[in-house]
């Protein structure tokens, strides 16, 4: 089966996963995540793809991207951003060596109630983490932008979001109750997304499947993971 990050057609939008080399820290102080927003925005205008959600970790990076036809492909933006933010932190730090572990993780997201859960389970990393407890505590994600409105010029709001309501007010409640609801009822979407390939409804699913031969999630040796319906 193909590596997840060679998993990317066009038309698609995706859960992009970057780790510190072996889990070190990519972030060692407020200016580094600062750094790193200005590359996502010098890089969404080079590529003009759209940033849906994301969070900014201490040794990690999650964001959901969808890359657009007349910009660049995954490819190209992820490669672009790990190595000018790498660059950055090379330069301020002296680091030497591999900076990312191996290359990013991608997970094809479908466009519909699914890519709100993958926005929550982003967002709740730093729950998940025990390093808040609630999401709205954390500066360096996109939460507050849905949640309270926050200005935030790197987030493009999905038309999922705006569905939740017309009203600008009513659409930000529901969407703290979605999160909310993900917090309770899923455990902070705690595993919702090990292993996957792809992420979506069954129809979704075996579409992808069967149109680019992978599997749903990735297969260990020895042991099958299957898909558990939630």
């Amino acid at each position: 089966m193909p590596r997840t990050a060679r998993v990317a057609p066009s038309g698609y939008v995706y859960h992009v996963l970057t780790r510190g080399n072996n889990r070190q820290d990519v972030f060692a102080d407020d200016s580094d995540y600062i750094k790193y927003l200005e590359v996502l925005l010098r890089y969404k205008e080079k590529y003009l793809f759209k940033l849906y959600h994301y969070v900014l970790m201490t040794n990690h990076v999650h964001l959901v991207i969808e890359p657009t036809e007349n910009g660049g492909n995954l490819s190209e933006i992820m490669k672009g951003i790990n190595l000018a933010y790498a660059q950055h932190y090379k330069r301020k730090y002296s680091h030497t060596g591999h900076f990312w572990q191996d290359r990013y993780k991608s997970i094809i997201i479908s466009m519909d109630e699914y890519l709100l859960a993958c926005g929550s389970y982003v967002e709740l990393n730093p729950v998940r983490a025990r390093m808040v407890d609630n999401p709205m505590e954390y500066r360096w994600s996109s939460y507050r932008a849905y949640a309270y409105g926050k200005k935030d010029t790197i987030v493009d709001e999905h038309s999922i979001y705006l569905q939740l309501s017309e009203d600008e007010g009513q659409r930000k409640v529901k969407y703290r109750e979605f999160v909310r609801g993900m917090l309770k009822v899923k455990g902070a979407m705690k595993g919702e997304m090990n292993k996957r390939v792809v992420y979506g409804s069954e129809g979704f699913t075996e579409k992808i499947k069967g149109k680019y031969k992978i599997q749903e999630v990735i297969r260990q040796r020895g042991r099958q993971i299957g898909w558990r319906k939630k």
